[in-house]
């Protein structure tokens, strides 16, 4: 490897690392995880434990501590006081004086005890809010600055396929361009308070086959192309984040983590991208001890080093002693460890860590207080999703409500598998959580002072027992309104019923939930459903037939404060505004399932396997009704921008919001095109009466798709445009042509459609 291939870097940079020796820079390349036990947080953490102590694992130095805030309960101030003596030391103690930088996973706000715990991202997908996102990822950013954390784990840019795999709550949506927008939202809200986002996992993680976690992933490359790397193009180009972590995956039998052409020649040659590439915890290792392309740890080192990765985390398994002996036979690799600590450098001066002299550690540190939970009651009421409602919310006042339910009385539910609570503090019991989250039964007898509120579990969220099912039906017929809160329990690798490694074959609702609905609901007592959950389950049997339920709420993880933002909905202080970022699905058998399907994907005379959605993409009710008309739009060029404007008018008797959605269809082309796709969305918030002109500008390269040649391109010809309710309802449509000749879309092509809003005067219908 030659100097030209060697990244650019200040004069300090290079002059710094002029002076390492080996065994300091292969010290920069690695973390060091000071708080490692016995509890499994990452995948085979027991077995891939380092038994290298502390102090001797720093001597020359070390590149990253791991998770110092994340692994254990510790008082924010007192880690705090410790985490500044250390770096103390690292500047005054090794002969180079290199402070570390220190990372943490904040997927649901900062993984910290006492920390505010935020909703889910498939949370933030059903917002359909970019601008309150990166309002989210900055408080989260300003909580970890203030600790002294460098760099966040998130965001996942991985786009859902299968909702089977047990990650689908840390995902944003199925839709690229909405994993996209928001995914970079967050980047740039967490980049803006001096900490490093970090993408997971470039690329294709989410796709494994049957939905199971590590599994391979068989992906043509116009899928790949066209579907998974969009979001991360996004926010490298458009978002500028300075860090990514690969995908555990393989993709056709090549591990990511080995893979160049994604690692360098996507990522760095095509992109343009100049930040760190960090290693998934343990990945480099599994390249000898998982997946069988290196003989050993040296040589899965060196595959990952060559492929573009620049820091092993959480610990140096493979980049410290393994590497260092293969280095002595292999001494041409010298070049590819070079490579990486200057990528490192450059990031320490980035932030800093070359000029802090870490003199005043934070006397006092919160981590939640007013703002944050003001913040996090917003995001939550953003995310509900109003799938059912025969009139019967919100409620007025009732007189007797049975609040019923494996989730109802249970904080740990309202929170997803990155939050501290239940990827950490499971493991602590009896210590308390630190914060303030209201349970849903709390926060409705907060919220309906005057009625009488009866609790009954009804059953276990996982347990197949059904004997509670008794006393949750009495209680039911003695009410007048039932409030049944399902749905899942987070953890990881078999601890819940979603999150990390909990994958599933069925989308039935764990346990026996899905008796205990249909026992109240067969009460007679007007049922409301609340499905508190991080996927979609087929649950289509509670929205239409026999046990069907008068109205059903889908809450995605809603954070600490999801109680109350239920609550605030069903009694209609607040107004649902979520739309569904996910098809809701009729069925495992159905999986894996996208509205982004060509013809032949969806439903079809030619066979009896009908994969309709129980519910499609971009559905949510709200209390009002809208009306979408006159979608106008102009021809444009393949090279260009097409207008669209569509007028809306909220036509009910309350204030409401719509998710304005403009969806595109290429009606011929020289590959098979998806039925429907969405090129630009805006939330419009409207008084009754009120209309509003929603101008959207969409750069036709939101149209592209992978060519016959491999080459993203653009072609002409005709496209249809709608604006609806959901993906699957054309209310107001549109037809133009591309003009022109074939455009082939490059990195600096522009990627974002923009959105006017004009609000007319109110002028009811």
């Amino acid at each position: 490897m030659s100097d030209n291939n060697l990244p650019a870097v200040s004069e300090r940079v290079q002059k710094l690392h002029a002076q390492m020796t080996l065994d300091e820079k292969l010290a920069q390349l690695v973390g060091y995880w000071v708080d490692q036990g016995d509890e499994v947080v990452a995948p085979m953490a027991g077995e891939m434990a380092t038994s290298t102590r502390y102090e001797d694992a720093t001597v020359h130095g070390i590149g990253h501590l791991t998770r110092v805030y994340g692994t254990r309960p510790v008082d924010p101030a007192e880690r705090a006081a410790w985490l500044w003596t250390e770096q103390r030391r690292l500047r005054e103690e090794t002969r180079l004086g290199i402070p570390a930088i220190v990372h943490e996973e904040c997927l649901t706000g900062l993984a910290a005890w006492k920390a505010a715990t935020f909703p889910t991202p498939l949370a933030w997908g059903a917002a359909f809010d970019p601008e309150l996102t990166e309002e989210l990822g900055a408080a989260i950013g300003r909580s970890m600055a203030e600790l002294g954390i460098h760099q966040g784990l998130a965001p996942v840019l991985d786009v859902v396929t299968d909702p089977r795999w047990g990650r689908v709550d840390e995902c944003i949506s199925e839709d690229p361009y909405v994993v996209g927008t928001i995914g970079t939202a967050y980047v740039r809200g967490l980049q803006s308070s001096g900490v490093h986002a970090t993408l997971k996992h470039f690329a294709g993680y989410s796709a494994s086959q049957a939905g199971r976690n590590h599994a391979p992933v068989h992906m043509g490359r116009r899928r790949l192309q066209d579907v998974v790397l969009p979001p991360f193009e996004m926010a490298v180009r458009d978002g500028g984040v300075r860090s990514i972590m690969n995908s555990y995956a393989e993709i056709d039998g090549v591990p990511v983590a080995s893979d160049p052409d994604l690692l360098t020649g996507v990522l760095r040659d095509e992109w343009g991208f100049d930040g760190t590439v960090v290693a998934d915890y343990f990945s480099v290792a599994f390249l000898h001890a998982l997946h069988g392309v290196a003989a050993d740890l040296g040589e899965a080192a060196s595959l990952a080093l060559q492929a573009g990765i620049d820091v092993e985390l959480p610990t140096g398994d493979a980049f410290v002693a393994p590497l260092r002996e293969r280095l002595e036979t292999h001494p041409e690799e010298v070049a590819a460890v070079d490579r990486a600590v200057l990528r490192v450098l450059a990031q320490k001066e980035d932030l800093g860590l070359l000029d802090e002299d870490f003199a005043s550690p934070p006397a006092a540190v919160a981590l939640d207080g007013p703002p944050l939970r003001a913040l996090a009651r917003r995001a939550a009421e953003e995310s509900l999703v109003l799938l059912r409602n025969d009139g019967m919310l919100p409620l007025d006042a009732p007189r007797a409500i049975a609040v019923l339910g494996p989730n109802a009385d249970a904080a740990e539910s309202l929170m997803g598998c990155y939050s501290f609570a239940n990827h950490v503090l499971a493991h602590h019991p009896g210590v308390p959580l630190g914060f303030e989250i209201p349970t849903i039964a709390e926060a409705l007898r907060a919220e309906f002072p005057r009625s009488a509120l009866v609790v009954e579990r009804g059953c276990d969220v996982e347990d197949p027992d059904t004997t509670g099912i008794a006393a949750a039906v009495e209680a039911a017929a003695g009410a007048e309104v039932a409030v049944v809160v399902v749905g899942d329990r987070a953890g990881l690798f078999g601890r819940g019923t979603v999150g990390e490694g909990n994958d599933v074959d069925d989308l039935e609702l764990p346990g026996a939930q899905r008796r205990l609905v249909e026992a109240v609901v067969a009460t007679g007592t007007p049922t409301v459903v609340v499905v508190v959950s991080g996927r979609p389950y087929a649950i289509g049997w509670m929205l239409s037939g026999p046990s069907a339920a008068s109205a059903v709420i889908q809450a995605f993880f809603p954070g600490e404060e999801g109680g109350p933002a239920i609550a605030r909905v069903i009694s209609g202080a607040a107004e649902p505004s979520g739309r569904l970022p996910v098809s809701l699905p009729r069925s495992a058998g159905a999986q894996p399932y996208t509205y982004l399907h060509p013809v032949l994907g969806g439903p079809t005379e030619i066979t009896s396997a009908d994969n309709t959605p129980a519910l499609p993409f971009g559905h949510g009710l709200t209390y009002t009704t809208f009306a979408r008309e006159d979608l106008l739009a102009a021809d444009a060029a393949t090279d260009g921008t097409l207008t669209a404007t569509v007028r809306v008018t909220n036509t009910g008797d309350r204030r409401g919001t719509d998710v304005v959605q403009l969806y595109a269809r290429d009606v011929v082309a020289s590959v098979t095109r998806p039925v429907a796709q969405l090129v630009a969305y805006q939330r419009v918030s409207l008084e009754p009466g009120e209309s509003a002109t929603i101008a959207f500008t969409v750069p036709t390269s939101r149209l592209a798709f992978t060519g016959r040649h491999g080459r993203r391109i653009v072609e002409p010809g005709a496209v249809e445009l709608w604006v609806g309710p959901s993906c699957a309802t054309r209310e107001t449509e549109a037809r133009i042509e591309l003009t022109g000749g074939v455009h082939a879309v490059t990195a600096d092509s522009p990627r974002l459609a923009t959105a006017e809003v004009s609000v007319l005067a109110g002028q009811q219908r």
